[in-house]
C-alpha cells in the first residue's frame, strides 16, 4: 500500500498529551454495559481509510492529493475540540450510540474554538490579563452586574457586598456608575497560542483552572443557539405542510400525520442513521490531511441511500392497502397513500442533504446548512401555499411542496460548496464511490438499528391514535407537530450539554464539568416551564393555528394540557442524556430511553387509552410517564456518578486509540 504521507503534504502527528484532546463525545463504557452486538468501530474506519488512500494515492490520482503548500489542519495545539455532532437533524442523539463514531478529528475552525475556549477560562481564573483592564466602579448597578453576569472567578467567590454601608455617603455629584476611562477601553494583547497552551497545561496541572455558572450559561447559550435556529429552520419544512394541509379539513390533517410518520419510519429516520456514519469518516479523511476522500465518502454514502430508496419507492407507491389496515378510515389512508406517492420525488433530495450536510460540517462549516435552510424554509411556506391555494391542487400540493423543498436544500448547499467554501474537498465524481462498500455498511447499520428502536414507538403511537376515529388522528398530527417543535429547543441545548461537558471531562476538569451539568439541569427546567407555560396558557389558540375544525380543537385543547405536563420531562430527559453522553455513559442513557419507552411509555399508552378509555389522553399520559422514568433514572446516575473516574477512564481510554492517535493508516 502507497505510504499516506506520499504527495498529501505533511501530516500533523497528534502529540502524546493530546489523547485527552479528542475526548469531545467519546464513549467510556465499561465492557459490562456493552451489548456483545456492538461493533468496534475503529478498526472498521482504519479499513475504510486505508483501502481508499491506497487506491485514490494512483499517478492518476496524484493531483487529489493535498500539496505541500496546502495549510494542513493543525490539531496538536487543540485541548478543547468543539464537536457539535448531532447538528444533523434526526441523527439518533437520544438513542445508544455506536461506539466510535463521536471521536472525529479537529478542524482548524474547531481548534481555534478550542483556543478561545482555553483563553476564556484562563480569564476568568486571572491567569491571563483580561480583555480589558479591570473596571474600578463601585456603584450598586456595577456590583449586581459582577453578582450575576462576571465570569470572572475571584468575583464569584469573594463578591463585594452589593450594599456598603460604610463608604462615604454619597453626595448630589457621586456617581451610581463610574464612567469607563479611556485606559479601560484600551484591548490587552492576547498571549501567542503557543503561551496559552503551555499556561493552560500548567494551570491543569495544578488544579487551578475552575469555572462559574455565569461562564457556562455564557457557553451554553453560545453553543445552542445557532443549532436551535438550525433545527427549528428544518423542521418547518413540515410544519408549513401540517398548517396548509390543516386549512384543507380534518381528513387531510389527519392524513399527513399518518404519511409523515410512515415516512420518517421507513425512509428519513433510517437514511439519517446510515449517514451518521461520516461523522467519523468524513471527518479522519480531513483531518488525516487527504481531503479529496472526504468527498468520496460522501460520494458512496450518497449513491448506497439512493439505491436503498428503490424498494422504499416502491413500498410507497403500494402503500394504500397497507395503510388501509392500520387505520378504520379509508379516505384517511388513500390520501396518506397519496401524499407518499408525491413525496417519491424528494427522495434523492433527503438522501443527499444528509451526505451534504456531513460533507460541510467535517470541514467545520457549520454555517452552510443554516444558509440553505434560511432560504429553503420560508421557500416552503410560499410552495405550500402556492400549489395548494392558487394552483388549486389541494392535498397533492403540500405534498410537492415538500418534495421541491427537499431537493432544494441539497442543491443549496452545492452551491455553498462551489462559490462560498468547501469546494477543497471535492474532486468531482469518480467511479472509486462504487467501490469499498462492505465496510461502511458494516460501520452505518447499527446506527440505524438503534435510530429506528426508538422512533417506532412514535409510529405505533400514530397508527393507535388512528383506530380512535379521524378526529382523533388530526388532533395527533397537530399535538406531534406542536411538541417536535418545542423539543427543538432542549434537544439542542442538550447537544451544548454533551460537547461542553465532554470538553471539560477530556481537559481533567470535572468540577468544572459538574458546574456545567448543574447549570444545563436548571437551563432544562427553565426551558420545560416555558413551554409547559405556552401550552397551558395558548391551549385553544394552538390548535386554531392548524386547524378550523371545532371537534379537533376541542380534542387538542383536552390532551395539550398533558403534553404541557409533559414538556418538564421532555426538556430533563433531553438535558440529562446530554450529561451522560458528555461523561461517556450515553450506553445507561440509551438503554435507559429504550426502557421507557417499550416497557413504560408504550404499556401505559395503551393501557389507558384502550382499557381506559382515554383515547387520546392516554397515549400521551403514558409517554409522559415514559419520560418521567428516563428523566429520574438518568438523573439518579448522574447524582451517585463518579466524575473523577469519567476522567480516569478518559484518558486509559485516549491512550490506546490508535486512530486518533496516529495520522498513519496501516493496511488492512
Amino acid at each position: 500500500m502507497a505510504d499516506p504521507e506520499a504527495g498529501s503534504g505533511p501530516q500533523p502527528i497528534p502529540s502524546r498529551s493530546e489523547g485527552r484532546r479528542f475526548s469531545i463525545l467519546s464513549e467510556f463504557v465499561p465492557e459490562s454495559l456493552q451489548p456483545p452486538s456492538f461493533l468496534e468501530t475503529s478498526p472498521i474506519v482504519r479499513e475504510i481509510l486505508s483501502r481508499d488512500i491506497a487506491e485514490c494515492s494512483s499517478d492518476d490520482d496524484s493531483n487529489t492529493q493535498v500539496s505541500d503548500g496546502e495549510e494542513e489542519p493543525t490539531v496538536a495545539d487543540a485541548k478543547l475540540a468543539f464537536h457539535p455532532n448531532g447538528i444533523a437533524y434526526g441523527s439518533g442523539y437520544s438513542t445508544i450510540a455506536i461506539q466510535g463514531l463521536d471521536r472525529p478529528v479537529p478542524n482548524p475552525r474547531e481548534v481555534e474554538d478550542s483556543l478561545q475556549a482555553e483563553i476564556s477560562l484562563l480569564r476568568d481564573n486571572d491567569i491571563l490579563p483580561p480583555r480589558h483592564p479591570r473596571s474600578q466602579r463601585s456603584g450598586i448597578l456595577w456590583r449586581l452586574y459582577r453578582r450575576f453576569f462576571s465570569t470572572n472567578v475571584k468575583d464569584n467567590e469573594d463578591p463585594e457586598p452589593i450594599f456598603d454601608f460604610t463608604d462615604q455617603a454619597a453626595t448630589e455629584s457621586t456617581p451610581l456608575l463610574f464612567s469607563s476611562t479611556v485606559e479601560e477601553e484600551e484591548t490587552l494583547p492576547t498571549p501567542p497560542p503557543e503561551e496559552v497552551i503551555e499556561r493552560f497545561e500548567e494551570a491543569v496541572a495544578a488544579h487551578a483552572i475552575k469555572t462559574t455558572w455565569q461562564r457556562e450559561t455564557k457557553t451554553l447559550i453560545q453553543y445552542a443557539a445557532p443549532l436551535i435556529v438550525t433545527f427549528l429552520l428544518h423542521y418547518s419544512v413540515t410544519i408549513g405542510s401540517v398548517l396548509t394541509v390543516g386549512r384543507l379539513g380534518m381528513t387531510e390533517l389527519a392524513a399527513v400525520n399518518l404519511a409523515t410518520m410512515t415516512a420518517s419510519i421507513t425512509c428519513y429516520v433510517p437514511v439519517q442513521g446510515l449517514s451518521t456514519c461520516l461523522d467519523t469518516l468524513c471527518a479522519q479523511a480531513y483531518g488525516s490531511g487527504h481531503k479529496h476522500l472526504v468527498g468520496l465518502q460522501a460520494q458512496r454514502m450518497t449513491w448506497l441511500l439512493w439505491i436503498l430508496m428503490v424498494p422504499i419507492a416502491v413500498l410507497w407507491w403500494f402503500s394504500e392497502p397497507i395503510l388501509a389496515s392500520l387505520v378504520p378510515d379509508q379516505e384517511t389512508a388513500s390520501l396518506a397513500a397519496l401524499f407518499l406517492r408525491v413525496l417519491i420525488l424528494g427522495m434523492p433530495g433527503v438522501a443527499a442533504l444528509e451526505s451534504g450536510k456531513r460533507f460541510v460540517q467535517s470541514q467545520g462549516l457549520f454555517q452552510a446548512t443554516t444558509y440553505a435552510l434560511v432560504i429553503g424554509a420560508p421557500l416552503s411556506f410560499f410552495l405550500n401555499y402556492l400549489f395548494v391555494f392558487k394552483f388549486d391542487w389541494h392535498f397533492a400540493g403540500a405534498a410537492t411542496a415538500m418534495a421541491i423543498t427537499q431537493n432544494l436544500l441539497p442543491l443549496l448547499l452545492v452551491l455553498y460548496v462551489r462559490f462560498v467554501d468547501g469546494r477543497q474537498c471535492w474532486n468531482g465524481l469518480t467511479r472509486k464511490a462504487f467501490s469499498n462498500w462492505g465496510p461502511m455498511i458494516k460501520l452505518a447499520l447499527p446506527g440505524m438499528i438503534m435510530i429506528e428502536a426508538q422512533f417506532s414507538v412514535l409510529e405505533i403511537l400514530t397508527i393507535a391514535a388512528g383506530q380512535f376515529g379521524t378526529a382523533q388522528l388530526a388532533a395527533q398530527s397537530v399535538l406531534v407537530t406542536v411538541t417536535s417543535t418545542s423539543f427543538n429547543i432542549p434537544f439542542p441545548l442538550a447537544i451544548a450539554t454533551s460537547t461542553r461537558v465532554a470538553n471539560l471531562i477530556g481537559a481533567h476538569l470535572s468540577d468544572a464539568a459538574r458546574v456545567t451539568a448543574k447549570v444545563a439541569v436548571v437551563a432544562g427546567l427553565v426551558v420545560g416551564c416555558f413551554n409547559l407555560t405556552i401550552f397551558a396558557v395558548l391551549n385553544e389558540t394552538i390548535p386554531r393555528i392548524f386547524t378550523q375544525d371545532d371537534e379537533v380543537v376541542a380534542i387538542v385543547k383536552q390532551v395539550i394540557l398533558v403534553c404541557a405536563a409533559m414538556q418538564i420531562f421532555d426538556a430533563l430527559a433531553a438535558v440529562s442524556h446530554g450529561i451522560l453522553r458528555g461523561v461517556g455513559r450515553q450506553a445507561i442513557g440509551g438503554y435507559a430511553n429504550l426502557f421507557s419507552y417499550y416497557c413504560v411509555a408504550l404499556p401505559v399508552s395503551l393501557s389507558t387509552a384502550f382499557a381506559l378509555g382515554w383515547k387520546l389522553s392516554g397515549l400521551w399520559f403514558g409517554l409522559t410517564m415514559g419520560l418521567a422514568v428516563v428523566s429520574g433514572l438518568e438523573m439518579l446516575y448522574l447524582y451517585n456518578a463518579d466524575w473523577e473516574s469519567a476522567v480516569a477512564q478518559a484518558e486509559a481510554r485516549m491512550k490506546s486509540e490508535d486512530v486518533t492517535a496516529e495520522a498513519k493508516f496501516t493496511p488492512a
